[in-house]
């Protein structure tokens, strides 16, 4: 059976014998299916191939959210097409922010999956690469010195099977996740395409359950809160990558906690294969966040909140029409800070906290701006990285109020040390001729050498 398996498909693999062989009662056809990934993956390390197969954890998740066979109803795409519509022109009052070039859709559970799998696969590669590494050093460590030669050569099987059963948590997760989002910026991290919004109506349906909201001011506030969303992450391109590297630059900083990979594996029962998932979606083999990480956590929480905060006031702004809008803003705050699926999500899968502990206060931050100078000032802040409000301006915005004020009354800022120093370098004329030159006519008879650089 060991030939057959290295062979890689030379030999088929009785998967009954297996099964009676090991005296576990396995199913024959999951068994061959373990069997298949197996011998796909050693012939991956013959051929030096060490990626991940990322095509896996597609698979999982899209069989995971087309589980039920649900699709979109041709009412369900009228009603929603209708509220993005009544969405559009309410925004366009709320905000300067232009509208998006692509028209807003409604997507399956699978159509989700396919769009935003990339980004998830993009946050996830740090931890998946770090669990490999893990998986190789453990086997290096304990092997006896006579096999390291061995050893080197399962390393490279190794990181393909961590990488592997990454990939596998990967779909998981990403599955469940589909059966609780609402629309494409409902966990806070720009997944979708730049400029796309969505909503996904099979779950919206479930959302609005026990609320007693009219299901139509439902969608409208849904739906303006998609397209605000959206529009933010279309107006601010560097607004995208920003929040993404904050992700990958934290989760490049977590190494799988060797001492509990030990103990699960002294442990494992083989009957008990829940035991083994568990460990992985819960989190459990990731260890404690470093002095670092809770420095860049913090950094995000604020990003995430101060882009929070001005998608709930220009909701709420757009949305003042609705009678039921302060009841639905109040449940979406709710399930944000209890922790929804997208906190779940990247907790199991780079140890990640995402709750935006601090969106009340950027709410407030963003009114004063607001009710300051307006919305047309007030976007204007998201045109360039540097003119973002920061963590100082989120715990008291009086400054950035005051900055704001000046600059519409056409009063310039007063200059810092950095803007001195500039302004004293810049009225230097470096190409001012010297001050004993007599001619400005160059001499025709002077040597190259005796020329002055330029």
């Amino acid at each position: 059976m060991i030939r057959q398996l290295f062979g890689g498909g030379s030999g088929e693999l009785d998967p009954e014998q297996l099964s009676a062989l090991s005296g576990m009662n396995i199913d024959p056809a999951m068994m061959q299916t373990v069997m298949q990934h197996l011998q796909g993956a050693f012939s991956g390390a013959a051929s030096g191939d060490q990626g991940i197969s990322w095509e896996l954890a597609q698979r999982q998740a899209l069989h995971i959210a087309n589980q039920d066979g649900l699709g979109v109803t041709s009412g369900q795409r009228t009603d929603l097409d209708q509220a993005f519509a009544l969405a559009t022109l309410w925004l366009s009052e709320a905000t300067t922010i232009s509208e998006l070039a692509e028209p807003p859709q409604t997507l399956t559970r699978g159509g989700w999956v396919d769009a935003t799998l990339p980004v998830w696969q993009q946050l996830a590669e740090p931890v998946a690469t770090s669990i490999a590494d893990a998986l190789t050093a453990q086997l290096s460590e304990q092997a006896p010195d006579d096999m390291q030669s061995l050893v080197q050569g399962a390393g490279r099987l190794m990181r393909t099977v961590g990488g592997s059963l990454f990939a596998s948590q990967l779909g998981q997760v990403v599955g469940n996740l589909s059966k609780e989002v609402v629309s494409g910026g409902d966990v806070g991290i720009p997944l979708m395409p730049d400029g796309r919004a969505a909503i996904l109506p099979q779950n919206f349906a479930d959302f609005g359950q026990g609320l007693e909201v009219p299901e139509d001011q439902l969608a409208l506030y849904v739906a303006t809160r998609e397209l605000a969303h959206a529009r933010l992450f279309r107006h601010a391109r560097w607004l995208r990558l920003h929040v993404i590297s904050q992700i990958t630059d934290f989760a490049r900083g977590v190494h799988v906690d060797t001492s509990a990979l030990e103990d699960l594996a002294s442990r494992f029962d083989p009957s008990r294969p829940d035991e083994l998932r568990e460990a992985l979606e819960s989190g459990a083999l990731l260890p404690e966040r470093s002095e670092a990480q809770n420095l860049a956590l913090a950094r995000l929480e604020n990003l995430l909140a101060t882009i929070e905060g001005w998608v709930e006031v220009v909701t709420e702004q757009a949305t003042s029409r609705l009678p039921a809008a302060d009841r639905i803003a109040e449940t979406v705050r709710r399930r944000r800070a209890a922790g929804g699926p997208a906190e779940r999500a990247l907790g199991s899968l780079v140890g990640l906290e995402l709750r935006p502990r601090r969106m009340r206060e950027a709410a407030a931050m963003w009114r004063a701006v607001t009710d300051a100078v307006g919305p047309a000032v007030r976007d204007t802040l998201w045109d360039y990285p540097d003119l973002m409000p920061g963590a100082d301006d989120i715990d008291d915005p009086s400054a950035l109020v005051a900055r704001l004020e000046a600059r519409a009354r056409g009063e310039a800022p007063a200059p810092d040390e950095f803007d001195d120093a500039l302004a004293a370098f810049l009225a230097e004329d470096p190409a001012a001729p010297a001050d004993d030159a007599s001619d400005d006519t160059p001499d025709d008879t002077a040597s190259p050498k005796d020329s002055p650089p330029v």
